[in-house]
């Protein structure tokens, strides 16, 4: 059983998706939140509406990702960092679910874009640890808020 597995549980039996679920765990690390960004992801929810839509674990990670090193306000520039992580994240991402899947899809990890608990859970629980990873490799404290 992996650390964010209970706190995955309770968050999907709240209603919350995978690409929420994702940077709900980061917020809960700062001890932040943040409902409108929350909100916000609920739009990549289920392959974003399409049965060939991303999954939204890997959707949620690298978004996740882009909240540290993204670009957020007409002063900041994006980290150079940050394409970098994204394609380790997506080669990552794509060999662990071809391989197990036949796809990075919804439909191919979920068909019928219904989420299956147990393959769902543990591939938010294993993008984020990899996120994680991602982040603490490249230089960035995921437990520190973003600079905002």
């Amino acid at each position: 059983m992996n650390q964010y597995d209970v706190e995955i549980m309770r968050l999907a039996g709240q209603g919350f998706c995978c690409s929420q679920i994702v940077m709900h765990l980061a917020l809960d690390l700062q001890g932040t939140g943040n409902p409108g960004l929350i909100r916000a992801l609920n739009g990549l929810c289920h392959g974003f509406g399409s049965e060939q839509g991303v999954c939204g674990a890997l959707l949620g990670a690298v978004c996740l990702l882009g909240y540290h090193a993204g670009k957020g306000t007409a002063e900041q520039a994006v980290d150079e960092r940050l394409l970098l992580m994204r394609s380790e994240l997506a080669a990552w991402f794509e060999q662990e679910a071809n391989s197990r899947f036949g796809g990075i899809t919804c439909n191919h990890i979920a068909p019928e874009v219904k989420p299956r608990p147990g393959v769902c859970g543990a591939l938010v629980a294993e993008c984020f640890s990899q996120t994680l990873t991602l982040l603490l490799n490249h230089g960035f404290e995921p437990t520190a808020p973003a600079d905002l």
